[in-house]
């Protein structure tokens, strides 16, 4: 199953996987760099240019709750919903 993009801004793509494992997460990816992002709190594991990384925990602190609840879709296999970009 191919991994849903559910929104995009500044050259940055925010991805949610279907079979993924807790905590509730999220993919990002900005060129050749990836990390992951807890829902809950913010927490990124891997790397970012320090520019691209404050967009994604901006955006992050806008839209926690629709991130936790594309995160109940997915492990229930429905849809995911697209999230608005950062502007």
């Amino acid at each position: 199953m191919p991994v849903p993009t559910i929104c995009r801004f500044l050259g940055i793509v925010i991805m949610i996987n279907y079979n993924e494992h807790d905590p509730p997460h999220f993919h990002a990816r900005y060129g050749h760099e990836k990390i992951s992002v807890r829902i809950t709190d913010g927490v990124v594991i891997g790397t970012f240019p320090s520019r691209a990384l404050s967009h994604v925990l901006e955006w992050w602190n806008l839209h926690r709750v629709e991130l936790a609840e594309n995160w109940q879709l997915a492990r229930l296999h429905m849809p995911l919903k697209t999230i608005e970009p950062l502007e």
